[in-house]
Order: C-alpha cells, then sequence, then structure tokens
C-alpha cells in the first residue's frame, strides 16, 4: 500500500513539491546569477591577467557559445542518463569549474574553465524547468512557476549589486567563489529532494545525434562570434564576418532539416507543430532581447553617462528585484484565476511604458529618479516570466517538457544575445550621429558658445595659466559634445525597447486559450 505521503503528492513520489521547487531554483538562480556577475569583474579581470579588454570579452562569449550548444541536448542526456543523476552532474561541473574560474592564473585556463562552466550551466534551467512543471498539476503550475520566476528574473538584478561589491571589497576572484557553497548546497537538496518519474526512468533514446550537435556548434558558435566582435570591424565590411555568416547560415539550415527529419535525434522541432509552444517560442526569444536589452543598458548609462561606479549603479537598479519580490506572488494568485494571456499582456505593456520613461532620462537625475519605473520593471517582468513559460507548455504532456524547456531556453538566451549587440551597436552608431548633428548646430562665432567658452576659460585659467586654459577648455566643450551625443543614444534605444515590448503586448493574443485546470492524458505521464 502507498505511503500517505506518496498519496498526498503522487507526482513527486511523496515529496512535498515545494520542496523540489527550492531544490531546482538554487542551480538556476546560481547560474543566472554567475552571468551577471562575471560582466561586472571584466575589466578587473583584464588587469588582473594582463590583458586587453577586448581580449577579456571572451570570458563571456566563452560561457554564452558553451551554454548555447548544451541547452538543446540537456533533453537527451536527461533521458539518457537520467534527470536526477544529470542534474547533479552539471551542477557538480559547474561548481568545480566556478573555483577553476577563481583560481585563474592566466586568460587561456579562466576561458578553459568558462567553456566547461558553460557546458556545465547549459542544461540548469531546462533540467529545473521541466522538474518542476512535472511537480505540481495544472492547476498549480502558475504558483510552481511564480516562485521559479523569482530565481531567474531577481538574479540578474542581483549578480551586478554583489558582483560590484564583491569585487570592489576583495577580488574578482570571489564572483566565481561565491558559486561553491550555493553549488554544495543544491546538489544535497536535488539528491534528498528530487526522483525521476517513470517515463524517463524508462525513457527508450536512440543513438547520440552527433551531425546535429555539430551543426549546432556551428551556427551557435559562429553567430556568438559575429554578434561580440562584428562591429569592431563594422560587420560585413570584414571578409570574416561574411563567412562566418555564411558558415552561420549553413548550420543553421543543416541543423532545421536534420532536427526535423531526425524527431528522436537530439532535437524534435516537430514540437514546433504545437500552436501555443510556437508563439512561447517566437515570444520568449523577444523577451530575451527587451529584459537583457534593459539589464545591460541601464547600469551603463549610469556608468558612462553620469560615473556612477559599478556597485553604485548596481544599487541603484536593484529595486528591480525588490519589484520582482513583489509581483511575484501575485502572479501565483492571479494565474490560476484570471485568463493568462491578459496577465502577460498586462506585463508586457507595463514593460513597454518603463522603458519609455526610461527614454526620459537626462543628466540632471539622480539615484532616486528612476526608483519607481525600476521598481515597476521588476514587477512588470514576473507578469511576464510567470504567464508565458505557463502558457507555452500548458498544452505539452508531461514527456514533451524536457525537449521543449531546451529549446525555450536556448531561444531566450539568442534572444538576449542578439538584443545586447543590437544595444551595444546602436549606442555606438546613434552616439556618432548626432555627434555629426550637434556639432553641425554648434558655431564658434555663436554669442552663446563663447560666453559659455569664455567662461570656463577664465575657471581653467586660474588654476592652470591663460594658455592651458584655452585649450584645457576646447576638450571639455568636446567631452560635452560626446556626453549628450551619448545621452541622446541610449535614449533611443530606450525607446526601441519599448515599441518591441508594446509589439510583444500584441502578440500575445495569438496563444490559444488553454482549457481551464485541464490534466494531461494518463498516457502522457
Amino acid at each position: 500500500m502507498a505511503s500517505p505521503a506518496y498519496q498526498r503528492y503522487p507526482l513527486t513520489q511523496g515529496v512535498n513539491p515545494w520542496l523540489v521547487t527550492v531544490s531546482v531554483m538554487l542551480p538556476t538562480f546560481m547560474e543566472v546569477l554567475d552571468t551577471a556577475i562575471a560582466s561586472v569583474a571584466l575589466p578587473y579581470i583584464a588587469g588582473s591577467l594582463s590583458a586587453s579588454n577586448s581580449e577579456a570579452t571572451w570570458v563571456l562569449t566563452s560561457y554564452l557559445v558553451a551554454n548555447a550548444v548544451i541547452l538543446p541536448a540537456s533533453n537527451w542526456f536527461a533521458r539518457r542518463f537520467g534527470r536526477k543523476n544529470f542534474l547533479i552532474f552539471c551542477v557538480v561541473v559547474f561548481t568545480v569549474a566556478s573555483f577553476f574560474c577563481g583560481a585563474a592564473p592566466s586568460l587561456a585556463v579562466i576561458l578553459l574553465a568558462r567553456v566547461l562552466q558553460g557546458a556545465g550551466g547549459g542544461a540548469l534551467q531546462p533540467l529545473s524547468q521541466s522538474i518542476l512543471l512535472e511537480s505540481f498539476p495544472v492547476k498549480q503550475r502558475s504558483q510552481a512557476m511564480a516562485a521559479y520566476g523569482l530565481g531567474i528574473v531577481v538574479a540578474p538584478v542581483l549578480g551586478p549589486t554583489l558582483g560590484g561589491w564583491l569585487t570592489d571589497t576583495f577580488s574578482w576572484r570571489y564572483a566565481f567563489y561565491i558559486n561553491i557553497p550555493v553549488g554544495l548546497l543544491a546538489v544535497f537538496m536535488i539528491s534528498r529532494f528530487v526522483h525521476d518519474p517513470p517515463h524517463i526512468k524508462n525513457a527508450k533514446v536512440g543513438p547520440f545525434d552527433n551531425i546535429g550537435f555539430g551543426l549546432l556548434i556551428v551556427w551557435t558558435g559562429c553567430l556568438q562570434l559575429v554578434l561580440d566582435k562584428g562591429q569592431e570591424d563594422d560587420w560585413f565590411g570584414a571578409a570574416w564576418v561574411r563567412w562566418a555568416v555564411a558558415a552561420l547560415i549553413f548550420g543553421f539550415v543543416g541543423w532545421i532539416w536534420r532536427s526535423w527529419a531526425n524527431p528522436r535525434g537530439l532535437v524534435d522541432l516537430h514540437i514546433l507543430k504545437n500552436r501555443n509552444f510556437r508563439t512561447g517560442c517566437f515570444l520568449i526569444a523577444l523577451l530575451g532581447m527587451c529584459i537583457y536589452i534593459t539589464i545591460a543598458i541601464l547600469p551603463l548609462y549610469y556608468q558612462e553617462i553620469l560615473g556612477y561606479t559599478a556597485f553604485a549603479a548596481g544599487l541603484v537598479v536593484g529595486p528591480r528585484g525588490i519589484g520582482s519580490f513583489i509581483g511575484s506572488p501575485m502572479i501565483g494568485y492571479l494565474g490560476s484565476r484570471f485568463d493568462q494571456r491578459k496577465l502577460l499582456s498586462a506585463g508586457f505593456i507595463g514593460f513597454g511604458v518603463c522603458s519609455l520613461i526610461f527614454g526620459t532620462v537626462n543628466l540632471d537625475i539622480g539615484p532616486r529618479t528612476l526608483l519607481i519605473p525600476i521598481l515597476l520593471t521588476g514587477f512588470a517582468l514576473s507578469f511576464v516570466f510567470v504567464p508565458l513559460a505557463t502558457l507555452s507548455t500548458s498544452t505539452l504532456s508531461r514527456d514533451e517538457m524536457g525537449n521543449a524547456t531546451g529549446l525555450f531556453n536556448m531561444l531566450r538566451n539568442i534572444g538576449g544575445s542578439i538584443g545586447i549587440a543590437m544595444a551595444s551597436t546602436a549606442l555606438i552608431r546613434r552616439a556618432a550621429f548626432y555627434q555629426t548633428e550637434i556639432g553641425a548646430h554648434v558655431s564658434a562665432s555663436d554669442p552663446a558658445f563663447q560666453q559659455k567658452a569664455h567662461g570656463m576659460a577664465m575657471y581653467l585659467g586660474r588654476h592652470l595659466g591663460a594658455a592651458n586654459g584655452r585649450g584645457g577648455t576646447m576638450g571639455l566643450m568636446y567631452g560635452m559634445l560626446q556626453q549628450q551625443a551619448a545621452l541622446r543614444s541610449y535614449v533611443d534605444v530606450f525607446r526601441w525597447t519599448a515599441l518591441l515590448a508594446f509589439f510583444c503586448a500584441g502578440a500575445v493574443w495569438l496563444f490559444r486559450k488553454p482549457e481551464k485546470y485541464v490534466e494531461p492524458p494518463v498516457g502522457a505521464h
């Protein structure tokens, strides 16, 4: 006879599903946090390892490439070796690699460790998400995804703040060492509370799809290389970019054909026939663009334009995490009572409105000026992530979850990479455009210009001497021109992000409304 605990929680084999939620949220939080933390410490890594800033960016790109490659392959490994065993293995690899990242004596060693870390971290999100979704009945998935989404949304916000504090107080190496205790706790909890369902234990998988995996490596690697280095070499003006794009197209088309023709291979793309999941994949890619643009650009604005330190900028954007803390329990409660398409559309609209407010920034704002919109951004994101994940998987059977979550998370990361690259390019090119435009309207014979220059020359002359004062004046005037041009480029990026969010709010209605509280068929368990 089954135990009372097993009868109460049959989907988790007698374990309280909220313990499973905490167990799988830990590695996800650790992986997402690490992605945000490393970006803050990048200049310090470059200085410590005698590398240029350009070379140090490979610390990020090497991780992202390995991460993106493993994401869609995670389902095959989980079914072949058991999802629990594979999740524990990935957490151990990620934790060990974090130690070697922190202890790295050279750039080559840290790059190798980051590749290993990315390979271990790539599967953490899809595995955690699929375990979580299968641990709750359909009517409680919104609450479960709210708890899970809290880690996803809050981690990128806490990352810059925590990374800045660790780097300033101790060393950039502690930005990686902090993963070790979290990883050890995650291994203990997963071993104790997570169990594989029968369809995973009894799964029969075919041989590993070497061709599909190779094509996946080609197109994701080329995509990341082009996104990260394309702007430096004027995109298609460089021959290597054209060759890389050609390889990207060849690899992508080949991977699509291979995955479609061989559904028992690495990735089964036939799941895209499901309208809700197909719509969800489209929106998660756009959401990745929106959220990562904001996360990357807003702290950069405070640092580059207003002169804040990394830690101070992290503190300013920190209230976004408070908004997520407030919004996640609310969406968990509302998600089972309202049409989630309305909640999702409202979340995108709220995010778009906040982005428009960010587009009103100027040089006079203080640390508290954007407190309310930053807080509301986190609140809105909790209304986006949870309904989006729930709607996308609501019409899938349990044995489709592993394949679906791997593809779903890969598209979010790719969307984020594309969004950051587009925003970075726009900042550079729009700043150059505005610098030319502003300069065309400034004349040395203009009375206002002459008055401003004379006042600055008098001030500098008292401290540097008359001759140096005149030269310093022109330098300061040019610096002000660059600052104004950069400011307007940030305004443009924030407004374009708002338009993208509003577009997503309309695209939400491509979802079919799932039947309320309908459990998957028996054969799907």
